[in-house]
Order: structure tokens, then C-alpha cells, then sequence
């Protein structure tokens, strides 16, 4: 069962988008829901203005044992001074709930590396002295993490690394660098859609923006894939990094990043039209995922 540094989220949880665009009420009624479906990981996104900290917050606030995990904070939204009162205050008010999350992403202008800008990040961070009261339960920290360079800074300086939108052979590659014992999570995207021609019509509407952008572009040539693959969005890589078909297909999916060394995969489900609920696919994922239930 994955665990950071003893706080135990479980082998499978939840990423999800869809907080950034519900009211508060349906958030609270949402994370109670996956929370009753026996879910223990909660991952949330910094992207569409929900601010990393206040979100992750109110939704601790809303359950009773559910992890909350940014994934991730961006380093480019505040300083490292205020992550890291953030951490401790949520830290201290939800004990062994909260993992900090940290990634490069959004807001770098031109000519600045990832490693270094992580890397002085982190050393403000540790370097900082607080009169914030220390939690008495650890303030747990992870990193966003691709490249074997930024993999070694995660294993070395945090608790471990999340990945996403990344195939099996990646997780593999990054269990190795980062050894034994740092922790590993790997997001990935499935869809309930079984055709073939549909399923990859939605998976490269949803890789759209991924498959465009250069940080992005540099990070699939690396797992592998060709230019022409990438710029065409290709079979091969739509179906690498979206798990589409029947249940126990994703499932059997799922379950490869597990057996090449993730200590957790957060799942994301998409495909989600308008005014559709994506609770009836969590619940089917949790029977078949979870400890007790369907076939875990």
C-alpha cells in the first residue's frame, strides 16, 4: 500500500479537475462522496485559479480521513516562504493528511532551467526560520519529477516524486533512479469508452494541450516517442498515456504501473460531458481497486 514517510494513501486514488469548476457546496458533497466510496487519496490540480492551498484546505475540511495532495503546488504562485507556512499550518491543523505537493510549471519566463529553479526553491525553503509553531505531525513534501536529473533532486530533497501523463516504462525507469524507498506516484487518465475510433477521438482532445506544448514535447521524446508521433497525436501514444475501454481493461492498466514500481496511482477519469457526474465511474473504480471491494 503506498505510503509517504509512514502516511499511508493506499495502492490507487483520485485526480481530479473537476473542483476547479463546482461551487463550494458540490465540492464539499463531492470529496464526502468519494470519501464514503473508500477512496483515501485525494490529488488536486493548480491550474484554473482555484489556489492551491485554500483548495487543499477547504477540502480537508470537508472529510473526515481523506489525504489531499497537491499535485501540484506551482512554485511560480508564491514564494517558498509561504508554501512552506501553508504546509505547516495544514500540517498542524489535519495531522496525517496533507502531502505538499511542489512542481515547475506556469509563470517560467525564458532561459530558466526547471533543476535549478526547483532546486533553489527547496533551498529557501529548508534554509527558512519560522516563528510559525512546528506541527507535531511532519509536514510531508513531494515533487513533481520526469527527467532522471530532476527524478535524483525528488528522491534526495523530498519524500519522493509524482509523475504524469507518463507511460509504464517510464515508472519503471523512475523506481530505478529513485531507489527503493522514495515514494512514487504516478497520475494517469482513463475513459469508460470502448470504441476504438471515439476513445481516441476524446483521449486526443484531452492530450491536445499537453501534446503542444514545449515543456511537455521534450518530456514525450524522452519517454520515447517520435516527432511524428507526438505532432500527430499517434495511436500509440494516446493509447500509452489515456487507458480506454471496459472496466477491467483500465483496471488491468492501472494495475502495470503498480507491478513497474508505483507506490500510488491517482486516477483520472475524463471523457465527462456536460451535466455528467463522474461518480458512478469512481464507484465502479473503487469496487474494483480498493481494499474489500470487487476484486482488489
Amino acid at each position: 500500500m503506498g505510503s509517504i514517510d509512514g502516511l499511508e494513501l493506499g495502492t490507487f486514488g483520485v485526480y481530479t479537475f473537476d473542483f476547479e469548476v463546482q461551487p463550494a457546496a458540490r465540492i464539499r458533497e463531492s470529496a464526502q462522496e468519494l470519501e464514503e466510496q473508500g477512496w483515501r487519496a485525494l490529488w488536486i490540480p493548480e491550474l484554473l485559479g482555484r489556489e492551491a492551498f485554500t483548495h487543499a484546505g477547504y477540502l480537508l475540511s470537508c472529510t473526515d480521513q481523506m489525504r489531499v495532495i497537491n499535485g501540484i503546488a506551482q512554485i511560480w504562485s508564491r514564494g517558498a516562504q509561504w508554501a512552506h507556512g501553508a504546509g505547516l499550518l495544514l500540517a498542524d491543523a489535519y495531522p496525517d493528511r496533507h502531502v505538499l505537493g511542489l512542481g515547475f510549471s506556469g509563470g517560467q519566463g525564458p532561459g530558466i532551467k526547471p533543476l535549478a529553479a526547483m532546486s533553489a526553491y527547496l533551498d529557501e525553503m529548508d534554509a527558512l526560520r519560522t516563528p510559525n509553531p512546528l506541527p507535531k505531525a511532519p509536514m510531508r513534501r513531494i515533487m513533481a519529477a520526469y527527467g532522471p536529473k530532476m527524478l535524483e533532486l525528488a528522491g534526495r530533497r523530498t519524500a519522493g516524486a509524482q509523475t504524469y501523463h507518463v507511460n509504464v516504462a517510464h515508472t519503471a525507469q523512475a523506481r530505478e533512479i529513485l531507489g527503493p524507498d522514495a515514494f512514487l506516484g504516478v497520475e494517469h487518465a482513463v475513459l469508460f469508452e470502448s470504441d476504438p475510433g471515439r476513445a481516441r477521438a476524446i483521449a486526443r482532445e484531452h492530450l491536445h494541450t499537453y501534446l503542444n506544448s514545449p515543456y511537455n514535447i521534450a518530456k514525450f521524446r524522452r519517454l520515447g516517442y517520435s516527432e511524428e508521433e507526438i505532432a500527430g497525436a499517434g495511436d500509440r501514444i494516446v493509447d500509452d498515456l489515456v487507458f480506454w475501454g471496459d472496466l477491467d481493461t483500465i483496471v488491468e492498466k492501472l494495475r502495470a504501473h503498480v507491478e513497474a514500481g508505483a507506490d500510488h496511482v491517482a486516477v483520472q477519469v475524463i471523457g465527462i460531458g456536460p451535466g455528467e457526474s463522474a461518480m458512478p465511474y469512481w464507484r465502479m473504480l473503487g469496487e474494483a481497486l480498493l481494499p474489500g471491494a470487487g476484486s482488489a
